[in-house]
């Protein structure tokens, strides 16, 4: 585990057991167009208007076990990263399937209207997002996960990070859900993941 700018990592926290468990889970439910807010993915502007930002398949797990793995590693990037965000529940987690040519595009898993603190889950907020890789990396090529350091002070000048860490299967990466990050266009095969978001009260 270690500390790493706007991340924190866990190499391998996840055997390849565990790993082949969750794909086997995430395959077995309905898997779906990933859609981004509250689009709806019948709608064939709205399927045009989410394929700009994010093209993906996924499914939902909501198995409380897993829930409880993930919270481990995120309670202790939490405190080992000095975030110390007021985390007091999380949402499902999100088995996420990209194959060649997909991606996901730039964005905060906190920004938009939905998902604001008085919008829904009683004045409660993203805080901590975490990614879990289950493919190997010999799988796949491309499929990046990327930051995007924005400058308080200067906004317009920003910090491109790779998360290389992220490549070993069953790593962990958390991270604050108001970082800017992406998932680049997948190359070759198919990028396995699963992703979750943890909520607390509102910032002061």
């Amino acid at each position: 585990m270690k500390y790493q700018k706007n991340y924190y990592y866990f190499k391998s926290a996840f055997s390849s057991i565990l790993c082949d468990k969750i794909i086997k889970e995430g395959k077995s439910n309905n898997i779906k167009m990933g859609a981004t807010g509250h689009r709806d993915p019948r709608d064939k502007f709205e399927v045009e208007e989410v394929k700009k930002k994010r093209d993906s398949n996924i499914a939902w797990i909501e198995d409380i076990w897993l829930k409880r793995e993930l919270l481990y590693y995120v309670n202790r990037a939490n405190k080992m990263a000095g975030w110390n965000f007021d985390i007091v529940d999380s949402e499902a987690c999100q088995f996420t399937i990209y194959d060649k040519g997909q991606y996901y595009g730039w964005h905060t898993d906190s920004d938009g209207e939905f998902y604001q603190p008085e919008k829904n889950r009683g004045n409660l907020m993203r805080k901590l997002s975490v990614t879990v890789s289950l493919s190997d990396q010999e799988e796949y090529e491309g499929g990046l996960l990327q930051f995007d350091i924005r400058n308080k002070s200067e906004p317009n000048k920003s910090e491109i990070i790779t998360c290389r860490e992220i490549l070993p299967r069953g790593s962990i990466v958390v991270f604050p859900s108001y970082t800017w990050h992406r998932v680049s266009p997948v190359t070759r095969g198919t990028r396995l993941s699963l992703v979750q978001w943890n909520y607390g009260p509102g910032y002061k």
